[in-house]
C-alpha cells in the first residue's frame, strides 16, 4: 500500500471517543510505529483475552512479530483469529486546573487484523532483519545472523497494516470555563504540560568483552544523539 493512501477506518478501527484526535495520514502511522521499541499484542487464549509486550519490525505495510515456536500467544495468533497490536508513546503529562481534565499527550497506533505465520525462508530473514533493526539499527549485518537451529525455534508472524488507526493528543489542558475564571482569584492553580522523553544513556560493555574493544558507531552514535 502506498504511503499516500490514507487510513480508511473500519467499524472496529474507527475512533469514536475523542474523534478529533484521529489521524488519517498513513505516513504519520508509519512514523509512530518506526519510533517505537515495544508494542503490545492482544489475542484470545483459551477463551480469555491476553495482552503481552513484544518487539516488532515494519517492512512497508506489514508488521512482523516473532517469538518462540512454543509461545502459546503466537500459536493462538497464527490460527487466523482476530488480533490487535498497539504502540503508544507518552509525550507529556498534562496538568489541568481540575483533576478531571488531567491527561497525557500521546501518539497511539492500533492495528487490527489476522496474523499470518511466515514460512517463506527469504521473508523470514527480511522480517528478522526488520525486527533487529527496529531495536538496534545496524546490528543485523554487524553480528552473526540466526543459524538453522535458531531459525527452527523462532516463529515469525506478519500483520497487515490495512486496518489501523492513529490517535494523537498534543497541547495544553482543556479546562472548563469555570476553572479558567478561577485564575483571576487569589490562588490560581498551575496548569501546563510536563514533557516526557525517553533518552539513551552511556553504553555499558559486556563484562566478558575483551579489554579495548571500542564502542561501534551503530551504538555510539545513538548514544551521542540522545537529548540533553
Amino acid at each position: 500500500m502506498d504511503v499516500a493512501t490514507p487510513l480508511s477506518p473500519t467499524a472496529r478501527s474507527t475512533i469514536r471517543r475523542g474523534a478529533r484526535r484521529a489521524r488519517t495520514d498513513r505516513a504519520e502511522l508509519y512514523a509512530v510505529l518506526d519510533a517505537g521499541l515495544v508494542g503490545h499484542l492482544g489475542v484470545v487464549l483459551d477463551g480469555a483475552p491476553v495482552v503481552l509486550p513484544t518487539g516488532y519490525g515494519r517492512v512497508g505495510d506489514t508488521l512482523y512479530l516473532h517469538g518462540s515456536t512454543g509461545a502459546a500467544t503466537l500459536r493462538a495468533a497464527a490460527t487466523g483469529s482476530p488480533v490487535a497490536f498497539t504502540v503508544t508513546h507518552v509525550d507529556g503529562v498534562v496538568y489541568a486546573r481540575s483533576s478531571f481534565h488531567h491527561s497525557m499527550n500521546y501518539r497511539c497506533a492500533v492495528v487490527h487484523g489476522t496474523a499470518q505465520l511466515v514460512t517463506d525462508p527469504e521473508e523470514r530473514l527480511r522480517a528478522l532483519a526488520a525486527l533487529t533493526e527496529q531495536l538496534a539499527p545496524g546490528s543485523w549485518t554487524a553480528t552473526r545472523q540466526p543459524d538453522r537451529r535458531e531459525l527452527a525455534a523462532t516463529a515469525v508472524l506478519a500483520l497487515d497494516l490495512a486496518e489501523a488507526s492513529l490517535k494523537v493528543r498534543t497541547g495544553p489542558p482543556g479546562d472548563d470555563e469555570r476553572d479558567l475564571a478561577a485564575d483571576a482569584g487569589p490562588s490560581p492553580v498551575w496548569a501546563g504540560v510536563l514533557p516526557l522523553r525517553t533518552v539513551l544513556g552511556e553504553p555499558e560493555p559486556d563484562p566478558l568483552l575483551p579489554a579495548g574493544v571500542p564502542v561501534p558507531p551503530r551504538v555510539r552514535d545513538r548514544s551521542l544523539s540522545r537529548p540533553g
